[in-house]
């Protein structure tokens, strides 16, 4: 497995490279794309302040950027630049990149792990059970649910959810993290975790159920398939219980299909849920992304986030292959 990992991290590196290429590519045909950049590298309020030093700051930032340079040239000093850690400034704070999105990234990878848990506690207990359970009113049923399920779009899960729980109830805020600095300033520590918790509700919930349908429906289909397999009918003849049939021999081998549509949906805890997040208010990476492009767009943001999203991609489908062996010892990576 070790010689394969090696050229698997060999094969990231060449499409990395390629995809640097092709993203530097887009970035140069977009008309005004250098002078938002330089733009974002030179704080703009010089230009009122202190107009000489503004346009020195203005000289610097293109002999740095090498704007005044050939292509190949500008393409070099970006992945120099990246390679170091300085993705840019963004455009309209004039703040480094990596700063900006820092939070952002801990803000979404936050709310993706909650939802990540009842996700989990709900649809694999869910499919199973109507897997065994085929063809029943309880199985029926949840067949109605996960169809009424995927045919909803999460907007409009959201905009139900903010008119009964926030509108008509008044239980639950329909936007932002918290109540905010000066009404957090006299809270406790547990009160101010409860506050934190109480705006998360509604997200966690609308994009809980925006995922439970589909995969659902992939356990449940999985589950489905092993179960009439000749092993599981020798298992129960060997007077197995239910249970270790199940859990110990049909589930473990369902889970190679649901396995990579697992990974996917694993991957977009660092991207985020546009939609909801903007809807919401919550400043996760999907809010950056929106922002950055209706804002501008905010050039060095986008390349930044498109280049990190590319990486994960690549590091993630190097990981769903190792977790095809352990999940199937059967499977041999070469």
């Amino acid at each position: 497995m070790s010689r394969y990992i090696i050229k698997r991290i060999v094969y990231i590196f060449f499409v990395a490279i390629l995809i640097t290429v092709i993203l530097f590519l887009l970035y140069k045909s977009i008309p005004g794309g250098d002078t938002a950049r330089v733009f974002a590298y030179v704080d703009q309020n010089l230009k009122r302040t202190n107009p000489a030093l503004y346009v020195i700051k203005m000289q610097e930032a293109i002999e740095e950027l090498g704007i005044n340079k050939p292509d190949i040239v500008q393409y070099f000093l970006w992945v120099k630049s990246v390679l170091k850690g300085n993705l840019g400034y963004t455009l309209y704070t004039n703040e480094p990149v990596l700063q900006y999105i820092k939070a952002p990234l801990g803000n979404t990878v936050k709310l993706n792990l909650v939802v990540m848990f009842f996700v989990f506690a709900i649809t694999f207990p869910l499919g199973i059970k109507s897997a065994v359970k085929k063809y029943s009113t309880f199985d029926n049923s949840v067949q109605v649910f996960t169809i009424v399920g995927m045919s909803l779009p999460s907007f409009f899960i959201a905009l139900i959810s903010i008119l009964i729980f926030s509108a008509t109830l008044g239980w639950l805020a329909s936007n932002g993290m918290n109540s905010g600095i000066l009404a957090r300033s006299n809270m406790t520590g547990f009160e101010r975790l409860l506050d934190s918790l109480k705006y998360m509700i509604m997200p966690v919930f609308v994009l809980t159920a925006s995922s439970l349908a589909g995969i659902t429906r992939y356990v449940r289909g999985a589950m489905i398939d092993i179960l009439s397999q000749d092993y599981i009918r020798t298992a129960r003849a060997k007077g197995l219980k239910e249970k270790v049939v199940i859990y110990s021999h049909a589930f473990r081998n369902a889970m190679i299909p649901v396995i990579t549509i697992l990974a996917g949906w694993f991957l977009g805890i660092f991207g985020g849920a546009t939609i909801t997040e903007t809807i919401f208010g919550w400043n996760g990476m999907g809010k950056v992304m929106f922002d950055a492009l209706m804002q501008g767009p905010d050039y060095a943001v986008i390349m930044a986030m498109n280049l990190f999203y590319t990486v994960l991609g690549l590091v993630g489908n190097l990981i769903l292959d190792v977790l095809y062996t352990v999940v199937d010892p059967r499977v041999k990576l070469g």
